[in-house]
């Protein structure tokens, strides 16, 4: 790496329009300050929403576009004002890396909810220079905004944690449920919604999952310890499970219908809602107030909560359940992960990567 103050060349995997393919691109680092630490890229994750971005399904994308904010790297420099980082030590950085700092969210240490929040690729940093992922050798952020990967940690394992993992720890704390003793369901099994189980076992949870259709009911119970499994579609085991529930995370990112979850919440219970769904949604508004329910939302975590979910999960034990690919199987892993033909999580293995290879699209 060159001198913190020099700009320096680094190869990532990039999209060049909508259709999304990624290909090896060559990019400068922003140049870095005081409180910055340059990342030598271990593992980086794949997110659904990596696909939503590369192929400008919320019609805000840019390219040539670098993905990946699931990022988990070892430091190689760090800032003379840097204090919470040293040089060797695994860190992690998720999806945002800059806010303003200024406003009431930002004061309340919850800057995911900063409008003015700075995303880790396409978007435009302080500086006016292009944000680019972690599908990359090196990345450089801001120390606020990078994360101490705990040692009992495997670092491929903590990548998906760092989107997915503190996307479910952070509602469970905010709304106070992350006590023992409560029955909540996770609505879909994908990345985000089999970290949901594990982590609302660990909490000492009941965990139903409710999916379309009953080809995922062995992993929920065998594999991820699911204490019932429910097919929305299925009326009469629905109709039994009614007013049973104190929550429901709703992780499904493609629009589907809300009344059929609503009915399994008791008086007081929540709907969080977490896919990311570009289509209004519908319900009937007896449904809500008949149970004093509340459909609410929420957007990943705090760097505060993100550390926070990293030792609970060192604490339990807990890691994701991961297929680890290499850089250029990453179109068809983006491919397979939109057709839903991944169990859990895909991690790209970016040091053991060759990314100055052509890829094999």
């Amino acid at each position: 790496m060159g001198s913190l103050e020099s700009e320096t060349s680094v190869i990532g995997w990039a999209a060049r329009d909508p259709e999304g393919i990624l290909s090896p691109y060559s990019y400068t680092l922003r140049r870095t300050g005081p409180e910055d630490v340059v990342i030598k890229v271990l593992y980086c994750g794949i997110c659904h929403t990596d696909i939503h971005q590369v192929k400008n399904h919320l019609g805000m994308s840019n390219y040539p576009m670098v993905p990946g904010h699931e990022v988990v790297g070892e430091v190689t420099e760090v800032g003379s004002d840097v204090k919470k980082f040293k040089v060797g030590e695994t860190v992690g950085v998720g999806v945002i890396v800059g806010c303003c700092r200024t406003c009431g969210p930002c004061k309340s240490n919850i800057e995911q909810y900063c409008n003015k929040k700075i995303w880790s690729y396409n978007d435009v940093y302080v500086d006016g220079k292009p944000t680019q992922g972690g599908f990359a050798s090196s990345m450089v952020a801001d120390q606020k905004f990078v994360v101490k990967i705990p040692e009992k940690l495997a670092p491929e394992q903590a990548a998906p944690l760092l989107c997915a993992g503190v996307t479910v720890y952070s509602p469970l704390r905010h709304f106070g449920l992350n006590k023992s003793g409560l029955r909540g369901a996770i609505v879909g099994l994908g990345g985000v919604g089999h970290m949901g189980v594990k982590i609302a076992k660990a909490m000492g949870h009941h965990v139903t999952v409710v999916s379309s259709s009953d080809k995922k009911r062995e992993e929920a119970m065998d594999h991820l310890g699911a204490d019932a499994y429910l097919v929305s579609s299925d009326v009469v085991k629905m109709q039994e499970a009614a007013d049973s529930l104190d929550y429901i995370l709703d992780t499904v990112p493609v629009h589907h219908p809300l009344e059929p979850y609503l009915s399994l919440l008791k008086v007081d219970g929540k709907l969080v809602l977490m896919g990311v769904i570009s289509e209004p949604m519908q319900f009937v508004s007896p449904m809500i107030m008949l149970g004093r329910k509340t459909i609410t939302g929420t957007f990943i975590g705090s760097i505060d909560e993100t550390q926070e979910m990293l030792e609970f999960c060192e604490e339990k034990g807990l890691t994701s359940m991961i297929e680890i690919v290499k850089m250029d199987y990453v179109n068809k892993a983006m491919e397979r992960l939109e057709k839903n033909d991944v169990r859990y999580r895909f991690v790209v293995d970016i040091a053991g990567s060759d990314l100055d290879r052509k890829p094999d699209v």
